[in-house]
């Protein structure tokens, strides 16, 4: 039976990803105390009605939240469970914003500061965010994105071998928190500086062909595929089914984008399952 605890950051979208599981036929219980969580696993494994369940853990429960460890400990252990833990981030800034927008006061914001509670919340969630076999950076995510994010992790086809993220993004505005492996791109020249090419993007053929009239640029996505090649097969091994490959430059608009369309081309024709976003590219004017 598949089983997937669901946790991370108060606000980072928790309950509406476990809603998308229920939408995708698992069973879906929220906010169970961890010491209870072995024995709703062992209820659902003698249900011949659910073959896939998943539950919500969070500091909303306090300390009880410490018993967390001992239930993963104690699923592993249960030959016919095959357990997954989604970690749900976002930035300081886009967590801020929802809590005011929502009127709700943060579960561990004593002082009633918002940004007190993230931090704590931070450094009590970190063990389980590094047990975490997938993690989702929602910062910049609609709804409509994150259950696409969670159809592409959790439907049917994820057995089917990793799952290759390729992100990019401007270093202007942040490297983006969940990305596994990241690349500086800032070494090309620059097409923000010719003139003809700067109201352009990477997804434009003059700007590609720009960027990688540069030997430099053909050898190092050569070498980001091979380095990429490499490690996937390990990353599953260890049970990790997403490789988010974070490819920067300083504004996230021109060389990160060819780099990063180039890679995705290529993943695809290696018969990947690969998907591409660009974080930063109609941010600027």
């Amino acid at each position: 039976m598949k089983f997937i605890i669901v946790t991370g950051l108060s606000g980072a979208g928790r309950s509406q990803a476990l809603k998308r599981l229920e939408d995708m036929g698992y069973f879906c219980v929220d906010n169970l105390p961890p010491k209870l969580i072995p024995e709703f696993a062992k209820i659902c494994l003698h249900n011949d009605d659910i073959v896939k369940a998943a539950t919500v853990v969070d500091m909303r429960m306090g300390d009880m939240f410490d018993d967390i460890y001992a239930a993963i400990k104690r699923l592993k252990e249960m030959m016919e469970i095959e357990l997954s833990i989604l970690y749900l981030d976002a930035s300081d800034e886009a967590l801020v914003k929802r809590f005011k927008e929502t009127r709700r006061m943060h579960p561990l914001s004593h002082d009633g500061k918002i940004t007190t509670g993230i931090t704590l919340e931070r450094g009590k969630l970190r063990r389980i965010k590094d047990l975490a076999n997938n993690t989702i950076d929602t910062t910049t995510y609609s709804l409509k994105k994150l259950g696409e994010a969670m159809d592409r992790l959790f439907n049917e086809d994820s057995d089917k071998g990793i799952l290759i993220t390729v992100t990019t993004f401007g270093y202007k505005r942040g490297i983006p928190i969940d990305a596994d492996m990241v690349f500086d791109m800032r070494f090309l020249p620059n097409p923000f500086y010719q003139e003809e090419l700067r109201e352009h993007t990477g997804e434009e053929q003059n700007v590609k062909e720009f960027v990688l009239s540069f030997p430099r640029a053909r050898i190092f996505i050569d070498k980001i595929n091979e380095l990429v090649n490499y490690v996937a097969p390990y990353y599953l091994e260890q049970d990790k089914k997403q490789l988010i490959i974070a490819i920067g430059c300083t504004g996230g608009m021109h060389r990160s984008v060819v780099v990063a369309e180039e890679l995705y081309k290529i993943f695809m024709s290696q018969g990947h399952r690969v998907t591409i976003e660009h974080r930063d590219l109609r941010r600027d004017p």
